[in-house]
């Protein structure tokens, strides 16, 4: 099971998805609240009207992490019936994966977080450990922000962008390394809001539940999104709280936020996991 992060959606793992499904894994590719196929689309984003987008209310508003664990966890207790489940999250994904974590620990055969947040006691959200110092050096995408977030209850950000310096700022932000004809296609799929609520909540594993899955983290060396600094603290705290079951870390250094251009080594670790 794949938990796309912000401002995505399940179609985001698709190449991943394709080649364990070549490997002969059964994949589901999971669609948070109002994402993929019921995402709302801003009808001023499709005009690109900046000051219409301002204010265009948002049905994302409200929603949270009780909504995203109640979607995840369904899934999970109906594939849990067929067979092991690999529970994977990338970037806020892994807020969903630490929560399902807490709440059905006996239906996960492995859980791995691909470039993810994990959050911890000392950073216990999503915001904290975006505003930790070990992520001092990554790119921050507040000043792309359209709106006041406070008042739309979403940050909400604008992918058709035509501003170079904006474009560039996402590039480096997601895909630096990646030709421009794939940083396209990445935004093309990339939707305009995200519920603040799901950045704020607390998502914190717990040692007797959370703690007792076999966990895997995916580092990626040259991440700007989610500095590398800070995927290391995440780890460190995570096997501090469970020293008798620590993270596999498989380094990809060159990597930057959605991974490498090329799923196949991506792949190739999930493929292992079910084992």
């Amino acid at each position: 099971m794949l938990v796309h992060g912000t401002h995505s959606a399940g179609a985001f793992w698709m190449p991943i998805a394709r080649e364990l499904s070549l490997r002969g894994h059964r994949v589901v590719m999971v669609d948070q609240p109002r994402h993929g196929t019921q995402a709302f689309v801003p009808e001023s984003y499709q005009r690109q009207d900046l000051e219409a987008m301002a204010v265009e209310p948002s049905p994302l508003k409200g929603l949270g992490l009780d909504d995203y664990e109640a979607q995840v966890t369904g899934i999970v207790r109906r594939v849990a019936r067929n067979g092991p489940v690999v529970l994977v999250g990338h970037s806020l994904g892994g807020v969903s994966v630490s929560r399902v974590g807490n709440a059905v620990p006996h239906l996960l055969h492995h859980i791995c977080y691909m470039a993810a947040f994990c959050p911890s006691r000392a950073l216990p959200t999503a915001d904290a450990c975006t505003a930790a110092p070990e992520n001092a050096d990554a790119v921050s995408p507040v000043e792309l922000t359209v709106g006041v977030p406070d008042q739309l209850g979403v940050l909400r950000l604008n992918f058709r962008t035509g501003d170079r310096r904006e474009l560039a700022l996402l590039k480096e932000m997601i895909c630096a390394d990646y030709p421009d004809a794939d940083f396209r296609r990445i935004l093309a799929g990339m939707q305009t809001d995200e519920p603040i609520a799901a950045y704020a909540g607390r998502a914190v594993g717990r040692a007797d539940r959370w703690g007792r899955i076999p966990r895997t983290y995916l580092r990626f060396g040259e991440d700007r999104t989610i500095a590398t600094a800070l995927q290391d603290r995440m780890v460190a705290e995570a096997d501090a709280l469970t020293p008798g079951n620590r993270f596999h870390v498989h380094d990809f250094p060159e990597a930057s936020h959605v991974g490498p251009l090329d799923p196949a080594s991506v792949a190739e670790v999930l493929d292992t996991l079910a084992a």
